[in-house]
């Protein structure tokens, strides 16, 4: 903080939103009609969630390289971020001098049957996962809660050799059962 001896909480390469943060007025935004009544505040525009995911795709090119990208979208939260996410990562390929393929497939992940844990997670859908070895895979995920399904997920794709794995979240919950995971790219959801 500009002339404070207090230090800057470390944001890594996510947006932080404190326990306290009362979020915005409703009067600030417009919304639609069938929400009105139901809210209270608004927690994150929709204005910041485009440039967040826009500046998410800038960091993913850069750390992948420019390299094709085998795009694993997990169902069904995550359908909307990645195809926003894809959109920014598209436009990002024509503007440069370098085209990067993208290849998109869709996953789900089940965990949990009747709310109790099955102890080992399924992969449904998507194609043969074989086809990822050597391939720079980036999994897209909507929200990660403890992590432990996403480091499964993780360790079963790691088994097929792919060249790098990189996973984007729109959000990330706190949690006091987190194992610690944090994706590569992400806002980070602090209450």
């Amino acid at each position: 903080m500009a002339g404070s001896s207090e230090k800057a909480p470390d944001y890594g390469r996510g947006v932080v939103i404190m326990d306290n943060w009362p979020g915005y007025d409703l009067n600030l935004f417009t919304y639609p009609q069938h929400y009105y009544g139901d809210l209270e505040y608004i927690l994150i525009p929709h204005g910041i969630i485009v440039d967040r995911i826009e500046r998410l795709a800038k960091d993913i090119m850069k750390d992948i390289g420019y390299s094709d990208i085998m795009v694993l979208c997990v169902l069904k939260g995550g359908y909307k971020f990645c195809a926003d996410l894809v959109e920014h990562l598209k436009n990002i390929s024509r503007n440069s001098d370098r085209f990067v393929s993208m290849k998109v497939d869709f996953i789900r992940l089940k965990s949990y049957r009747n709310d109790e844990s099955m102890g080992e997670m399924q992969i449904i859908g998507g194609d043969d996962l074989s086809t990822l070895a050597g391939k720079n895979v980036l999994i897209v995920e909507d929200v990660v809660g403890t992590g432990r399904t996403m480091n499964a997920l993780l360790s079963s794709i790691e088994k097929y050799k792919p060249n790098m794995i990189k996973v984007a979240s729109l959000l990330v919950k706190r949690q006091p059962r987190s194992d610690g995971f944090r994706p590569d790219s992400h806002m980070r959801d602090q209450r």
